[in-house]
């Protein structure tokens, strides 16, 4: 048995073909769909990029406990799992974010191998004092919310990968092929494919931007910022021609993993999982990106495919509610091996057979804001019920942020509090929530409860005032939260102690 796992990073469910998209070029998608079972209510879980992936290896919510951060040492891991059970787990990835601080290299080193491919987002890679080159000037907002080193180090970066052949997707995916064709014969083995592309900064080449010709003659514009639309109408079209781009880039490195499997006659023995952490906002609601505003289905509703050849099923559709806590699950009950105690998410065997629900509620957010519940129907995002987003700790063994370690005095009133049902009998620290990830809400959006009829409502631009509806789903989201073991001042933050009797 093998699996295959090819995993993007910001791909937008509603800019594919199977899902609808009739302009953007991506016939390997469609091509896919009609190879595998398409799910129509795949939904986020923890955002943003870490926190998804620690659901990757845990199976189990992250957001209630903690924001971005590596994996904890109490913490179940399938690539592990795998790899103490005779099979080869690999990870081949041009994600950089897993060897910063908020990495800390607890998430590649549990596959029994792993590769990177440098130079994206800004990456410092390529070192160049004084670039003897122009950079583009900064003549909109586009870095607000980077590291002020970011911006030169992307263009340093792209000096060196003139041709698509050099590009950190190409060279990341000539990788995952090369696994493919040297192990194409061996038993029991994960590859685990991830891209961050399409995420910003959407950097692709003139062979893919051909495919989307325009008038515009702006500044330099491939890196929105995360924050309100304030760029003229053509900049705007602009930045989405050049995701639409990065994104049939995409398509091209996913035709590749299907023409392997076409010519090696993996089909009959290789699980294929297609999947995102998150969609990406490009200017519906107002907005650029994500992160600063409530999760909106742009970003939470996204993508899935399996291929699965024990059912044999393809080219179907499945209506049931999954998340990426069903992933690990999901792998390992593929190698037959069982899930731990701790992990939550079901395997979605008979979901892809035939669509046997696993969940009727699912929780997604981000630390720090919104608590959002769906049954794929509804949306209900409850916000801060108080005068201030308090109050809110982190969990964790191992605290760090995304590129930095906490500082001294976030530590400073630190404490040693009683173990959580899934730390092992592992006391944690408890570190009082200053500025979480998700501080860049508006605040004005934080404050505010929303509710959405996503079958007469899908763009979500009206909100209902329903009551006994908004009971209801409070009631469902305390329920999962208590099965998750959220901290006890989340019940007060989000004002849902009445529920709780």
């Amino acid at each position: 048995m093998k699996a295959i796992m090819v995993m993007f990073d910001s791909l937008n469910r509603h800019m594919l073909p199977p899902y609808g998209c009739d302009w953007v070029h991506a016939p390997n998608f469609q091509r896919l769909a009609e190879r595998a079972v398409t799910f129509d209510n795949c939904y986020i879980a923890s955002m943003p990029c870490m926190p998804a992936r620690r659901e990757l290896h845990t199976g189990r919510y992250n957001f209630l406990h903690r924001s971005w951060g590596p994996l904890e040492p109490f913490d179940d891991s399938m690539p592990q799992i795998l790899r103490d059970n005779g099979v080869h787990s690999h990870l081949i990835t041009d994600h950089m974010h897993y060897f910063e601080d908020g990495g800390g290299s607890t998430y590649h080193n549990r596959y029994s191998t792993w590769e990177c491919n440098r130079g994206q987002e800004g990456d410092l890679w390529k070192g160049h004092v004084e670039p003897d080159f122009p950079i583009p000037e900064k003549k909109t907002k586009i870095i607000r919310d980077h590291l002020p080193q970011m911006w030169p180090q992307e263009f340093i970066n792209r000096r060196y990968m003139p041709t698509v052949e050099q590009h950190y997707q190409t060279r990341t995916f000539n990788d995952g092929l090369h696994f493919i064709h040297t192990n194409a014969d061996a038993d029991n083995w994960y590859l685990q494919i991830e891209t961050f592309d399409p995420h910003e900064p959407f950097f692709s080449h003139p062979e893919f931007k051909e495919l989307y010709p325009h008038e515009y003659d702006g500044p330099h514009f491939d890196w929105p910022p995360y924050n309100r639309v304030e760029e003229s109408e053509d900049m705007v079209q602009h930045a989405i021609f050049e995701y639409a781009a990065l994104l049939s880039m995409c398509d091209a490195s996913l035709g590749r993993v299907l023409d392997a499997m076409d010519e090696l006659n993996l089909w009959d023995d290789t699980l294929l999982i297609v999947n995102t952490d998150h969609g990406y906002l490009l200017s519906e609601h107002g907005w650029w990106g994500k992160a600063r505003m409530p999760w909106y289905n742009e970003m939470a509703h996204t993508p899935l495919f399996i291929w699965d050849p024990r059912s044999g099923k393809r080219a179907e559709r499945r209506q049931s509610l999954v998340q990426m806590i069903d992933l690990p699950a999901t792998l390992l009950d593929y190698f037959s091996l069982e899930k731990p105690p701790d992990m939550l998410g079901q395997a979605l065997r008979d979901t892809v057979a035939d669509d046997t629900p696993v969940r009727k509620y699912g929780l997604f957010g981000a630390h720090g804001s919104h608590v959002n519940i769906t049954d794929g129907r509804y949306v209900y995002m409850r916000g801060v019920a108080g005068e201030r987003n308090q109050p809110l700790n982190e969990y964790t063994l191992m605290p760090t942020h995304i590129r930095t370690r906490f500082s001294p005095s976030e530590l400073q009133g630190m404490s040693l509090v009683a173990p959580f049902s899934f730390t092992k009998e592992c006391s944690v620290l408890q570190i009082e929530t200053r500025q979480p990830h998700s501080h860049v809400v508006d605040v004005d959006f934080l404050f505010r409860n929303y509710l959405w009829d996503l079958e007469t409502d899908p763009g979500q631009q009206n909100p209902l005032s329903d009551p006994k509806l908004e009971q209801h789903y409070c009631e469902q989201m305390v329920k999962l939260m208590l099965e998750n073991d959220a901290p006890a001042e989340q019940y007060e933050r989000l004002g849902l102690t009445e529920f709780l009797n």
